[in-house]
């Protein structure tokens, strides 16, 4: 028998009726249907375990199980628009994911420290709201896609997340409101992934309202040098910087088009010297900063199957 085909073995003895107690597959210790429990995906933890008895249900709710709610493996069915809110996800695909948030969230009974969204997962309003208010206690947040969300809904989400500690997140034409408000709600955010541009509003705002950054990523992206020096010069606490495969512009004096830099100055090297890591990437012969060229520095991920769950910084990989 290979590794893959081996399974826990239970011993269950049937007896003859009215010879001795029948040890029942409802009756074996809690311990030992959430150890097995952890083995299926959530689909089948949530659709199908719990239909077999009262006490696997009751298992299904035990806290071991929901640490963490990744939701990486569910997309909208979408398609992009010219007005806002930029996106139309169709109603089947609405409908499940708000049928799938409830049956997890009440069997995680506000157990979830990690929540885990697909980047092509558009959640609405009501969604937001009703996932915030049941994972008080939630540590790390991925949710790259924000296009269906207004921004009051967003900063009341924030504000029941007092715990939160890293966040992923999509770039903001408006920043300084909303990172503001996070700031102020979360102030234990120790981490944060930018999944889009980082520009000087949103490389100001950071500075501002999310001071104590210890870890940024804005990888594969477009950076200008003047924001990558906004965030080395006024991230006191920075320890970790990556922005490896970014498209590195600096602005000139008009009418001297934009430069694109093939290599880090000194004196931004200087200014990253304090940090504990300064991860970048900027090689001609690597396959992914050829694609964010090719992108011109706007990634389309959905060519790249499941590379947006990755990052040179381990803490904010998926």
């Amino acid at each position: 028998m290979t590794s893959f085909q081996k399974q826990e073995k239970i011993e269950v003895v049937v007896m003859e009726e009215g010879n001795s107690l029948v040890r029942r597959w409802e009756d074996l210790n809690i311990d030992m249907l959430v150890n097995i429990f952890q083995s299926f995906d959530l689909f089948q933890l949530i659709s199908v375990i719990p239909q077999v008895c009262p006490a696997w249900q009751l298992a299904c709710s035990d806290q071991r199980l929901w640490k963490t709610l990744d939701l990486s493996v569910m997309q909208s069915n979408f398609i992009r628009i010219r007005a806002p809110p930029y996106v139309y996800v169709d109603t089947p695909s609405r409908e499940k994911l708000t049928r799938i948030l409830k049956i997890c969230l009440n069997l995680s009974r506000g157990n979830i420290l990690t929540l885990i969204f697909h980047y092509n997962l558009y959640v609405d309003d009501n969604q937001l709201t009703y996932t915030a208010k049941r994972c008080p206690r939630l540590k790390r947040l991925v949710m790259p896609a924000w296009e269906k969300l207004e921004k009051q809904t967003i900063c009341s989400a924030f504000h029941e997340w007092k715990d939160l500690e890293s966040l992923t997140m999509p770039s903001l034409e408006e920043p300084a409101y909303v990172i503001e408000k996070i700031g102020r709600s979360c102030k234990k955010i120790s981490e944060l992934k930018i999944m889009a541009s980082c520009d000087i509003l949103f490389a100001s705002a950071l500075v501002s309202f999310l001071p104590n950054l210890k870890v940024l990523s804005v990888r594969c992206t477009e950076l200008s040098k003047h924001a990558l020096v906004i965030l080395l010069e006024g991230l006191k606490k920075l320890k970790v910087l990556n922005i490896s495969h970014c498209i590195i512009t600096e602005d000139l004096p008009q009418p001297t088009p934009i430069k694109i830099l093939t290599k880090l100055d000194e004196p931004i090297l200087e200014k990253a010297s304090r940090l504990d890591k300064f991860l970048t990437c900027m090689s001609d012969s690597c396959i992914m900063c050829q694609r964010i060229q090719n992108d011109e520095g706007f990634v389309r991920w959905y060519k790249y199957a499941d590379l947006w769950k990755v990052d040179e910084v381990k803490s904010l990989a998926i």
